[in-house]
């Protein structure tokens, strides 16, 4: 077998040579998240003088977000597939576009109906073997990195090298760029009195022994926070951050008694702080799989005592889940919602939860019909538990009538007798 460190010295480049290589009219496809990139973005960007309708594609950015401005209109047009802070004005102001898709097919797209031409990713330095780790981001980054007609990755040696189904050999990217930036982290915010108390009510639904999917935010860290009298819990998840390695290191995340994968993380992503990369880094108890194996319905089905935690922008009265728009604006993705909801009602024990404060902005979260234009993320049919700082509103099996009923008690009081009124008026339903 030839050298592969010859081999990566042949095909190391700089960050504003390596961009040459994309053409006009070209799919790009950025790794999510924190594993973004840090300099082939930027140096993309300055080319916008000599390209011309180049599509960059990705879930959620952590960085500027620079080929989403109006200025780059005519040279990149972002496809989103989870928007994010950067990108979302470029959706509202149709100088970007978004795809609705689960996270458990987005692989799929990649590989049909969705080419690749280049890919730029993140990996750490290769190992003795020449293998490097895509860290952070396995998701749909592998799938883009398997389907690209060319791949970019910066070497980063603050990416850590994670196990699993994370890695790509030297010989399988075409250009390197050595890069020694920290790799985005999340930072995290101080947790509301809301947040704690959504978090406290959301743990009476979990038990010892239950295997958890949790999303990212302050509502997942209050969940956490209150789980550290239980025993053996698992977690098989789209991502983790800080909060489960202190679990871990707390003895109550073990995975020992977990069904599928006993003794390990099972996730897609990562963000957190430089103290959890650090701890990710090389730990055998994690291991990172592709979006479209962590988030298969049945696959996740076989974790007994799965455990689904998800959030929402608003709730009807009729269970309707709103979690991925603001009316019709996009404001984030369907994302694993749906993948996680459906995957924990078919566990043995399982239960799936979606938790949210009971008002934004001073306006109820429970509503009485969910905004003209939104988007319906997770069916009425799916619903299982909805959590707010007031309490839990079971609805699987539950009628109509039953279900306005469970969802006003955990409204705010002060909306409870205008939502009541409502669903007379609307649904002719007295509660």
């Amino acid at each position: 077998m030839k050298d592969w460190r010859n081999e990566y010295q042949r095909k190391k480049t700089t960050a504003e040579k390596a961009v040459k290589f994309v053409k006009s009219g070209d799919r790009i496809v950025f790794s999510h998240a924190c594993g973004e990139p840090r300099m082939l973005p930027g140096e993309l960007v300055k080319r916008a003088g000599e390209l011309r309708d180049v599509q960059v594609v990705h879930m959620v950015s952590m960085g500027e977000g620079l080929y989403c401005r109006p200025e780059q209109a005519a040279s990149f047009r972002h496809v989103s597939l989870f928007a994010g802070g950067a990108t979302r004005e470029a959706i509202w102001e149709d100088r970007a576009d978004y795809i609705p898709c689960h996270n458990s097919q987005i692989p799929s797209l990649f590989g049909t109906a969705f080419p690749v031409d280049v890919a730029m990713v993140t990996v750490s330095p290769p190992d003795a073997a020449g293998f490097c780790s895509l860290g952070v981001s396995v998701d749909y980054t592998k799938k883009g990195v398997e389907c690209a007609r060319t791949v970019i990755a910066e070497v980063n040696p603050h990416m850590p090298r994670t196990h699993g189904d994370s890695f790509i050999h030297v010989s399988r990217i075409d250009h390197f760029v050595e890069v020694d930036l920290p790799i985005y982290e999340l930072r995290k915010k101080k947790m509301t009195e809301v947040e704690e108390e959504i978090g406290r009510h959301a743990a009476e639904l979990v038990e010892d022994e239950s295997c958890l999917q949790l999303g990212i935010g302050g509502i997942p860290d209050a969940v956490l926070a209150n789980l550290t009298h239980f025993k053996d819990l698992g977690i098989h998840s789209e991502m983790v951050a800080d909060g489960v390695m202190h679990l871990v290191e707390k003895g109550v995340v073990t995975g020992n008694k977990k069904t599928l994968h006993k003794g390990k993380i099972i996730i897609t992503f990562l963000m957190g702080s430089k103290g959890f990369y650090e701890w990710v880094h090389d730990n055998p108890l994690i291991e990172m799989h592709t979006v479209d194996y962590t988030n298969n319905p049945f696959l996740i089905a076989q974790n007994k005592k799965m455990i689904s935690i998800n959030s929402a922008l608003e709730v009807d009265l009729l269970g309707q889940v709103c979690a991925d728009s603001l009316g019709p604006r996009q404001f984030s993705g369907v994302g694993g919602q749906v993948d996680f909801v459906r995957g924990a009602k078919m566990s043995e024990g399982g239960k799936a939860i979606i938790a949210l404060p009971s008002t934004a902005k001073d306006c109820s979260r429970i509503v009485p019909v969910l905004k003209e234009g939104a988007a319906v993320t997770t069916s009425r049919n799916d619903v299982d538990y909805v959590v707010t700082e007031f309490g839990i509103a079971p609805l699987f099996g539950k009628t109509k009538r039953e279900r306005m009923k469970a969802l006003i008690q955990i409204a705010h009081p002060k909306f409870q007798e205008d939502l009541a009124q409502k669903a007379f008026e609307i649904y002719n339903v007295r509660i």
